[in-house]
């Protein structure tokens, strides 16, 4: 009916170190820069009395078996049923998960987590007849119930997904085992973020800067130094000790794709791909489409890569330095309360009204903002129906932290304006869509600190820094959307998923993307192994959803800027009916209602073309400053 919302990660990985000091114990966190979980629960005891009592109506779910085709308000009782539990299972998971995330390090917080998967499971376990039954009744039945009882309206959608499913939908018997054997389907995904968030012994590194634990968040600091020995040692350390490991992490994303190999199968789904886009009505043509139109659009990235190495004055390219502010004089440090204020600025386009939410939920703490030993690393939001929604950052000053709290923060009010204007069936939108929210938001953050530059270095700094980001979320996403994708069909073809296989694999598609032949940009063998470096690969064809949402978002940003210019709201007042119509209705369809159409490569075009575009001011700024030399 609907599943727990996963949180909605940023792209690339993002985390850091705080700006001021090094991650240390979450007890030195200021308490304005933690979320507030209270407005979950209270208090552990309160989480598990829910847990306790959500647990003990399972039983009672059997009552309604065999009866929902006698009438329009059996249906609707069982329903209601379901979804009072569904409600709880969420505020469960979302608060042990995140209690969880903020020290992956404690044991109760673990515990927290597995008691609210066990309810997960025994909650479909108890309800994986329901599906089988509804499509045991006539089409024509369901549909004289939707017409016949008002209350029903709230499960149309759920009702029509139902019908959707009947080709790849199990007995009651069959679904009842799925759901049983689902408990193992995630094994891998959790072995590897404990293995890599909790258990790897990174290295401790001596950079010019000083000594420093080299863990994700610390490499994705000191990957950006602007001393090479200093990203030298960085990725050398950090992924030296990956590849140590390289037989267990190709372990446990072989377990997590057996499993998507598993689902697909039960279901008579042709491939992987089908089985993971069918939930939310996404062609895998559009998927395809995606990798195609960004292999035929290579020329465009190693154009960048070549600007990149102009402006970072070098004699050659390597993978190493792709992460280096092209333009390091200018000062882009920011304070978690300064970079709220400018979010709130940036986003001024999209309303009053959005402007106040989010900034009641600044101050209202819906956001974790500081690294600390032990906590997850990167960002993300997530939400309970009925409270609010929650974001987790990792700031460290930099702009690019900045863009990830407008990023998370799109999230959120994706996930407010829906909880406002849909009931909880509808209210977890599709992932595809979701990233549209968040992108949005960066490129309103983009212009808006373009209309405050000052100087030609500044404007210079920005427009690379949004190039990097394109190249991050357009390219580097849509080439783990590669990888995954060979990954699966290599395992559906039967052949070896081994890290050795991973690695070999992933380090050719790098080169092939980076130019590594043309000598556009140099990529060392050690770099093979970075996918071991990315949890998305554990997420079921996630990735592609990143790009594909960069490429509605940039036409929606660039016609709701040229809309507001001629003094009219029509683009604006469509973007936020999307954000707020939650999963009535498919992914595709909503964002055809907001102005774009995915299912062509124009979109995408739109996007490559205002790539292009920034590079070209660049070399003008570029030129112009070579000219003030002279």
């Amino acid at each position: 009916m609907r599943k727990p919302a996963r949180p909605l990660c940023s792209l690339a990985l993002i985390a850091g170190l705080a700006s001021s000091v090094l991650a240390g114990e979450r007890a030195q966190t200021p308490e304005k820069y933690k979320w507030r979980l209270e407005d979950i629960f209270p208090s552990e005891q309160a989480w598990e009395q829910t847990r306790t009592a959500a647990a003990a109506r399972l039983p009672g779910l059997a009552a309604h078996r065999g009866h929902l085709g006698d009438s329009a308000a059996a249906l609707l009782s069982a329903l209601d049923a379901v979804t009072a539990i569904r409600m709880d299972l969420d505020k469960l998971g979302v608060y042990a998960n995140s209690r969880s995330d903020e020290d992956t390090r404690l044991a109760r917080p673990r515990e927290l987590k597995q008691g609210a998967q066990k309810l997960s499971l025994d909650l479909s376990a108890a309800t994986s007849w329901i599906q089988p039954e509804i499509l045991s009744l006539e089409t024509s039945k369901v549909r004289e119930f939707l017409a016949q009882e008002p209350k029903l309206a709230s499960y149309r959608v759920f009702l029509e997904e139902v019908l959707r499913w009947k080709p790849h939908t199990l007995s009651a018997a069959e679904e009842q085992v799925v759901a049983l054997a689902s408990d193992l389907s995630d094994t891998g995904q959790t072995s590897y973020g404990t293995l890599k968030d909790a258990d790897l012994p990174y290295p401790t590194v001596k950079f010019s800067t000083g000594e420093v634990r080299l863990d994700p968040s610390a490499f994705t600091l000191h990957r950006a130094s602007p001393v090479k020995a200093d990203r030298d040692l960085a990725f050398q350390s950090f992924f030296s000790t990956i590849k140590g490991f390289e037989r267990t992490f190709g372990t446990t994303l072989n377990a997590q794709v057996k499993g998507h190999l598993f689902d697909a199968k039960v279901h008579h789904f042709d491939s992987a791909l089908a089985a993971a886009l069918f939930p939310t009505d996404i062609p895998a043509a559009v998927y395809t489409q995606l990798v195609a139109d960004v292999r035929r659009s290579l020329p465009s990235l190693h154009r960048f890569l070549r600007l990149r190495q102009r402006m970072l004055g070098l004699e050659k390219l390597r993978y190493q330095d792709l992460y280096v502010p092209m333009v390091d004089s200018v000062n882009l440090r920011f304070e978690p309360d300064e970079a709220r204020a400018i979010t709130l600025e940036a986003v001024a386009p999209l309303g009053a009204p959005y402007v106040a939410t989010l900034k009641n939920g600044f101050e209202s703490r819906w956001t974790d903002y500081l690294p600390s030993t032990g906590k997850r690393p990167g960002a993300y939001s997530t939400g309970v129906y009925g409270i609010h929604p929650f974001q987790l950052l990792n700031f460290n000053g930099q702009y690019d932290d900045v863009s990830t709290l407008a990023h998370e923060s799109g999230h959120s009010m994706h996930t407010y304006l829906s909880y406002q204007h849909q009931p909880f069936q509808t209210s977890d939108y599709p992932t595809f869509v979701a990233e549209v929210a968040s992108t949005l938001n960066e490129n309103l953050l983009l212009h808006h600190m373009l209309e405050k530059a000052k100087d030609d270095a500044t404007r210079l700094a920005l427009l690379g820094n949004h190039l990097d980001r394109m190249r991050q979320t357009l390219f580097r996403q849509a080439l783990f959307a590669d990888f995954e994708l060979q990954v699966h069909q290599r395992a559906e073809r039967g052949e070896p998923v081994t890290g050795e296989a991973l690695s070999a694999l992933y380090l050719k598609l790098l080169r092939a993307y980076h130019g590594h032949d043309q000598g556009v940009c140099q990529v060392d063998d050690l770099m093979g192994v970075e996918w071991a470096y990315v949890p998305h690969f554990y997420y079921n064809f996630y990735v592609f959803q990143y790009s594909t949402s960069l490429v509605a978002s940039t036409s929606i940003a660039k016609a709701l800027r040229e809309d507001l210019k001629a003094g009219g709201t029509k683009v604006r007042d469509a973007y936020l009916r999307m954000l707020s119509a939650g999963s009535s209705k498919p992914a595709i369809e909503l964002l055809k209602d907001a102005g774009v159409d995915m299912t062509t490569s124009a979109p995408f075009d739109q996007a490559i073309a205002e790539m292009n575009g920034i590079m070209d001011e660049m070399e003008q700024l570029l030129g112009r400053q070579v000219k003030g030399k002279k």
